[in-house]
């Protein structure tokens, strides 16, 4: 109620005039008299706001019997509300008399500070059931590399048209998680990779992203239209740290390396540290074909592999923690998956 606050220190002052000039009475329990620095301020007032909405009223009408009828009193009662505010602010707030009710210039103060109060009230109690109903508050949303590719703003702004009154709080995790911050708790719902064992996530697949071979210009395979897994396994391979043993399995191509072929692994921290050391000649990699298309860099080759699944791009959120938010955004990804087919359809297939 920091409105009615100021709006009670404004009357104060309007009525005492300079500090000091008035008895203020301060053994009322309703304030305190503090005086540091030679000058007053005053605790803060506890009044039902059912006397701050009827005074408005009052003023808004001037008439105690039009205004007693909209707030559904007799004309006594409300009067007698009126004579309570008057007394626990301590200030005459209107004048009264057999024909003529009139503001006062501390009514009139107190008026505009009782309107903002009540307004902030209003709108802090909308807030908190919008909230409640994952119509407002923040979304944390965590996304790998690439995100959704290119769903991402799509999603975005349908979550956005649906849910106007939430921020969205977006925020890429390294290639090191995996999660996008859905283990650490960083964030309430990401854009992810699979496979992946996190534990405890749910997942909502999006469509399935091709992967592709990236080798040095002066690789072996540089010259040929597309490559086997197998043929990949000889070489070194790019792997970042900290990722999980499936996701590990999959990206280094584990599953099809005969026992006395394990993966000789350089680890990177990102995918341009991996694209630098693929086109240095140190390593080869398996990554998005999304890749290919952003990152055209100079002594760098992409290949299609022709034996070997897509990664699949999907929004995930905490087992059991599916909150309306989170619910409204897994929904938007969904509406926006089957609407644009066409794109799903377009990026699955992208050689």
């Amino acid at each position: 109620m920091a409105a009615l606050q100021q709006c009670f220190d404004g009357v104060r002052s309007d009525v005492a005039g300079t500090p000091g000039d008035r008895d203020l009475h301060a053994d009322d329990p309703n304030w305190t008299l503090i005086d540091p620095c030679g000058g007053l301020r005053f605790a803060i007032i506890d009044i039902n706001t059912r006397k701050l909405r009827h005074f408005v009223v009052l003023a808004e009408e001037l008439h105690f019997s039009r205004a007693a009828a909209r707030v559904y009193l007799a004309q006594q009662a409300l009067s007698r509300q009126i004579r309570d505010l008057e007394d626990e602010l301590g200030v005459k707030l209107l004048e009264r008399s057999t024909r003529v009710v009139a503001l006062t210039p501390a009514g009139e103060v107190f008026l505009a500070g009782a309107r903002a109060a009540l307004a902030a009230l209003d709108g802090a109690a909308e807030t908190a059931r919008r909230t409640v109903r994952g119509l407002a508050g923040t979304l944390r949303l965590g996304y790998a590399p690439g995100a959704a590719l290119e769903l991402t703003p799509y999603i975005v702004a349908e979550f956005r048209r649906t849910h106007p009154d939430v921020v969205v709080e977006m925020h890429e995790h390294p290639i090191g998680d995996p999660s996008a911050g859905l283990a650490s708790g960083e964030s309430d719902v990401a854009f992810l990779r699979l496979p992946q064992d996190t534990a405890r996530i749910e997942t909502e697949v999006l469509l399935v992203d091709p992967v592709v071979a990236m080798v040095s210009t002066a690789h072996r395979f540089a010259e040929r239209a597309s490559v086997s897994a197998h043929d990949l396994t000889d070489d070194p391979i790019t792997q970042s740290p900290g990722a999980d043993d499936v996701w590990h399995a999959f990206w280094s191509l584990e599953t099809i390396r005969a026992e006395s072929s394990q993966a000789r692994i350089v680890p990177v921290t990102s995918i341009t540290e991996e694209a630098q050391v693929v086109a240095a000649g140190v390593a080869v990699a398996v990554t998005s074909s999304a890749v290919a298309r952003l990152m055209s860099l100079p002594g760098v080759r992409y290949l299609p592999i022709d034996d070997w699944p897509g990664s699949s791009i999907a929004v995930g959120w905490p087992t059991d923690e599916r909150s309306p938010l989170v619910t409204g955004f897994v929904d938007a990804a969904c509406v926006v998956r089957d609407r644009e087919s066409e794109m799903v359809a377009m990026i699955e297939n992208r050689p």
